[in-house]
């Protein structure tokens, strides 16, 4: 099977501030949340608070909405964000691929319903911004990976951080992907 990283690497940007920004503009009530997210974005650079803690500071802003809003609103944004997706992504798509990612499963599964692929992600609790879990990233993926598939192998990997070295190192090939979409082999310091 080949796993992909979503931000950075098939999606242009990072859908989650993507999606911040959308309410930023459509939904302005969501500023309010962001003096706090920046007092716990300097935490987490000064390491007093841990990055799924910073994050779920960044979440509260989902308290601004009413049961179901959110989903609804989500599915507007990727009929204007969906073109992000790269096209190298699309051409060689399968079923079996598996996204994995620290992005939230509100915003990510309507798009990965619709490209029909599995989904290994953050798990938030869309009422409130608590963490069910902790982030979806860096080793943590690895964990998530085999705990979903015990058995397998993956055949290609494809990220655009170095976060995801340990990931890329379990798979059979692993590639990075640039800021444009370029693709190259996954290139490991000994």
């Amino acid at each position: 099977m080949n796993v992909y990283d979503f931000d950075g690497t098939i999606y242009k940007n990072d859908s989650t501030r993507d999606f911040y920004y959308y309410l930023l503009r459509h939904h302005t009530k969501v500023i309010k949340y962001l003096p706090k997210f920046i007092l716990d974005a300097i935490k987490y650079k000064l390491d007093v608070v841990t990055k799924t803690k910073m994050k779920e500071t960044f979440y509260r802003f989902l308290n601004s909405f009413p049961d179901g809003e959110i989903d609804k609103i989500v599915l507007i944004f990727w009929t204007k964000h969906r073109h992000k997706i790269y096209d190298w992504y699309y051409k060689q798509k399968k079923e079996t691929d598996v996204i994995i990612s620290a992005s939230p499963r509100y915003i990510l599964e309507p798009i990965c319903k619709e490209l029909n692929v599995n989904l290994i992600c953050s798990e938030v609790n869309v009422k409130n911004g608590d963490y069910i879990g902790v982030n979806c990233y860096g080793e943590e993926k690895v964990k998530r990976f085999y705990k979903e598939y015990p058995n397998a192998i993956i055949d290609k990997f494809y990220s655009d951080s170095k976060s995801d070295e340990p990931l890329a190192k379990i798979a059979k090939k692993a590639f990075r992907v640039d800021r444009r979409g370029n693709i190259k082999e996954w290139k490991f310091k000994n």
